[in-house]
This record gives C-alpha cells, structure tokens and sequence, in this order.
C-alpha cells in the first residue's frame, strides 16, 4: 500500500476505475456490442448474399451469351443450309428448263421433219399421174401405138411399184435372211403396193421380221431391197445404168 503510496497511486481510485471499467464493459457487452456484432453479422450476410447473387448473376449473364452465341450459330448454318438448299433447287430448275427447251427443240425439229418428208411424199404421190403421162406419152412415140387407160395404169404402177402380175419381180429367186427390211420406192408407194411387198417380204425373212419403206427419187422407178448387209436393186437407175455399160 505504502510502495503503490510512493508511485503516487492511490488504490481507492484505482479500485474504482477497475469497477468502471468492468461494469462499463458489462454494459457495452450487454447494450452495444451483440448489437453491434449482430449488425456486422447480418452486413456481412448481406454482402455474402450480394456477392452470391452477382455471382449468379454473372454466371447467368455467361450462359445467356452462350445460348445467345449458339442460336447465332444455329441460325446462321440454317441460313447457309437453306441458301444451299434454294442454289440447288434453282440449279435443278435452271437444268429442268434447259432439259425441257431441248427436248421442245428437238420435238419441233423431228415433227418439221416429218412435215416436209410427208410433204415430199405428198407431192411425189401426186406427181405420179404426170410423170406417169409423159412416159406414156414417150413409149407410145417409140412403138407408134396408142396404150388403152387400163395398160397404162398398169405400166405405171409396174413401173414404180416393181409389182408385175401380182408379183414383186425383184425379190424372185432371191435368198434373203434377216429381220429388218428397208424398201425405197422413187415417190411414195399406195398402201395397197406397200401391203404386197411387206408380204411377199415376210413370207421369205418370217411373219416376225419388221419391213419399213422409204423414198428416194435418184432410183427413178422400181424399188431396191436392203436386208442388212444384202441389196437387191431393182431400180431404174440401176437399170440405166445397167445398160449403159453395156452399150460401152
């Protein structure tokens, strides 16, 4: 006491402040400080929860550019996939009008063809009479007799047709074999004339076999023949020919 005396404390006060002090933090323990540490805890809840929630929220930010990124991409290969799509299909239809312009072409082309071949017939056929006159005209100057109507008939159509006396006269002791025949006439023949070659045809190549008849005006008259690789030439111009070789 005397040694506290000398330091110039005195213990009466000292013990006082020492209750100060203690009932002083009593009371701020019981008044201020769970209070203030309550408030504290719950600041840093919130701050904890704020943190929680911008990260949340940053993670949903990044899924929403993703899924936004991937929409982008989506639609932008749809998009390509369709301009594909629509190239192809303009492409196909570019290919389908050339396709159908051609074949037009070629139709119109075939059917102009076979306008001005039945064209040709027609004024052949038609011809037939004329030109059948002045022949007749011309043997009755070389034998000084006239020819009655009937006769001439005959003659002409002989004369054209290869058919005398109800007989193709070219195709007699002939050996044909094959299965496709080509007669060719100097203008078109009658289909009666056309009926009689294609049977007296047929009964040497087979009822199976296939004869067709086209014209050609440079054999003159008569018909000529061809079964695949074999001719029968009974034409007038072979005729002709014929004889001028032999008078050579």
């Amino acid at each position: 006491m005397e040694a506290l005396g000398n330091l110039g404390i005195n213990l009466s006060y000292l013990v006082v402040q020492i209750l100060n002090f203690f009932i002083v933090m009593l009371l701020l323990s019981v008044w201020a400080y769970k209070p203030i540490v309550k408030i504290l805890d719950e600041r840093s809840t919130k701050i904890a929860q704020s943190l929680e929630d911008a990260r949340e929220a940053a993670e949903a930010k990044e899924n929403a550019n993703n899924e936004a990124q991937q929409i982008i991409s989506d639609a932008q290969a749809e998009k390509a996939k369709i301009i594909a799509e629509a190239t192809q299909r303009a492409e196909q239809a570019a290919a389908d009008v050339h396709k159908s312009v051609e074949q037009e072409r070629s139709k119109v082309l075939e059917q102009a063809q076979e306008a001005a071949q039945q064209y040709k017939e027609s004024v052949l056929l038609d011809i037939r009479p004329q030109v059948a006159s002045m022949a007749i005209a011309a043997a009755n100057k070389i034998i000084s007799s006239e020819l009655d109507e009937s006769r001439q008939k005959a003659l002409v159509d002989e004369f054209f047709s290869g058919i005398v006396d109800g007989k193709v006269s070219v195709l007699d002791g002939t050996n044909l074999q094959g299965e496709n025949a080509v007669v060719t006439s100097a203008i078109s023949l009658r289909s009666e004339e056309q009926d009689k070659i294609t049977k007296e045809l047929k009964d040497k190549l087979g009822n199976q076999s296939e004869v067709s008849f086209r014209v050609d005006p440079g054999i003159l008259g008569g018909i000529v023949v061809r079964v695949g690789e074999h001719e029968v030439d009974g034409s007038a111009r072979r005729a002709l020919e014929t004889l001028q070789q032999s008078l050579i």
